[in-house]
């Protein structure tokens, strides 16, 4: 791992840690730096804010999981991952989840998953409008649900969470999404 790479992953440990106390929105990238022993600087330059610190680390985890569909890991197994990880880092992701800044974590995450099944869509047959807003509105309802999940406890196992997102994939999707339901 290059010293770039490292930093960000120093960066992300502190930016965690003080998640399990404080809300994101709080938190100064100040306290970040003072957390693992780093300079205002060097934060900077290796992101834009807090939030772009937030969403680098959540890429992290979509390259192990979401990304994977459909090549290694079928949907179900994709969110089972997804999920998985959101556990091990419960406070991370209820602290960041919490958020109502403009580059939120929520919008973020939407915004990937939304792009990866419109591409996966396009990939397996010609995407219409009607096609189109149904993949936006199924993002925007498993993004709402995982949220409430995250706020509420997760209570629910990681693969409850899939079954129910797989389950509530709507009809008409289906046949686009069918590399992503083949097992592996």
């Amino acid at each position: 791992m290059d010293f770039s790479n490292r930093t960000k992953w120093v960066l992300a440990e502190s930016i965690k840690e003080l998640l399990v106390n404080e809300s994101l929105d709080k938190i100064t990238v100040k306290e970040i730096v003072e957390k693992c022993g780093t300079t205002r600087q060097t934060f900077y330059r290796n992101f834009k804010d807090k939030y772009d610190l937030v969403n680098w680390y959540f890429d992290q985890i979509v390259k192990k999981t979401i990304k994977q569909m459909g090549i290694s890991l079928t949907l179900k197994e994709g969110l089972i991952k997804k999920f998985e990880y959101m556990v091990e880092d419960k406070y991370f992701f209820m602290g960041a989840l919490k958020s109502s800044d403009y580059n939120n974590l929520m919008d973020y995450d939407y915004k990937c998953i939304c792009e990866f099944y419109k591409t996966v869509a396009t990939s397996n047959g010609k995407v219409t409008p009607y096609i189109e807003y149904l993949i936006e509105f199924y993002c925007h309802g498993s993004m709402d649900m995982t949220a409430d999940w995250v706020k509420s406890g997760m209570k629910l196992t990681p693969c409850q969470m899939a079954d129910l997102l797989v389950d509530a994939l709507p009809v008409k999707l289906k046949s686009y999404f069918d590399t992503l339901m083949i097992e592996k």
